[in-house]
């Protein structure tokens, strides 16, 4: 095989996300033609972004053949924590910053923790531990409040330089800082093989056990990053089971609409990135055409289900997951 072609091999769960985001903003921008407006563009764009660092949170877990039905949790969890600790002068924000980024690495190394050594599945562990992370945003905040440093979270949720949305960089520089150097690491060429064959993995002496650790400690990482992203743009901290159980299903969404194999061992958190643009212009598209808010979701699961249907009929004509990349 050469070059070209298996770039296109491994990619084309990537390529294939970007393409439906693209199709998708092409016809809302054709029948709503003032989203062309920059505060539109914006506003779609922190959205957007939003679910994007939920989406590769959910994307390295589901890499090693997991799941993380707590990611919602911890999203929440840490825009409660980040409404206590993100205020004051420079030096406290960025000390409050450090603390919520801390808090989400160790909810997601707890569920690694448990799932490693505990020897649990990882769909009943994060159900367990999510009640807990919710749990506790309950207690920081039993009901909608706080205050944050409004400049910070009027820089990054507006533009650069007048044109570029901020939370487009911030979306960048998690891709650049976490998910690059993940994929090239043996770490993560270890998450991938867990993903593919774990007992194969072991066989050959790959570190299965920190690459699972470091999968979903990152995870809790992208979790808390989007949390604060959250915080910065609802300028409030909210314990709502509703977003977080609808960040939780939408992630997953956005995994597979970007390729990601939920068997493990095949995508990339950049196919989940445009999966989760693509869903969120899915989303407008439903608003552009005036479908009445009680529809929307069981078009959504429409979705879903047929974005699962195609890969599973990819996998029905797999005899050995080293044919995905023949």
């Amino acid at each position: 095989m050469n070059g070209l072609r298996y770039w296109y091999t491994e990619n084309r769960g990537t390529i294939a996300a970007f393409g439906l985001f693209v199709l998708m903003f092409a016809i809302y921008l054709a029948n709503y033609p003032s989203a062309i407006s920059a505060n539109v563009i914006l506003t779609a764009a922190n959205k957007a972004v939003l679910l994007a660092l939920v989406a590769m949170a959910q994307a390295l877990v589901v890499l090693t053949a997991g799941i993380d039905l707590s990611v919602g949790m911890m999203l929440v969890l840490t825009n409660c924590l980040a409404s206590w600790l993100v205020a004051g002068d420079a030096l406290h924000t960025a000390l409050g910053i450090i603390g919520v980024l801390a808090a989400g690495a160790l909810c997601g190394a707890l569920n690694g923790v448990i799932i490693i050594y505990g020897r649990l599945q990882p769909i009943v562990t994060t159900i367990a531990t999510g009640a807990v992370f919710y749990g506790l945003a309950l207690l920081l905040r039993p009901v909608p409040g706080g205050a944050i440093n409004d400049d910070l979270g009027d820089a990054l949720t507006g533009k650069v330089a007048g044109v570029v949305p901020a939370s487009l960089l911030i979306l960048l520089a998690a891709v650049l800082i976490v998910w690059i150097p993940f994929q090239r690491s043996a770490i993560g060429r270890a998450a991938y093989a867990a993903g593919s064959s774990e007992p194969a993995a072991f066989l050959s002496g790959m570190p299965i056990r920190r690459a699972k650790f470091a999968s979903y400690t990152a995870a809790g990482l992208l979790a808390a990053l989007g949390g604060l992203f959250l915080t910065f743009f609802t300028d409030t901290g909210e314990a709502s089971l509703g977003s977080a159980n609808s960040y939780t299903l939408f992630s997953i969404a956005a995994v597979v609409i970007g390729g990601v194999s939920l068997l493990g061992g095949k995508g990339s958190a950049i196919g989940a990135i445009f999966g989760a643009f693509a869903f969120r212009s899915i989303g407008d598209l439903l608003f552009v055409f005036n479908v009445d808010a009680l529809w929307q979701p069981l078009f959504q699961g429409v979705i879903l289900l047929l974005a699962v249907t195609i890969g599973a009929c990819g996998l029905f004509r797999v005899r050995n997951r080293l044919e995905w990349f023949e």
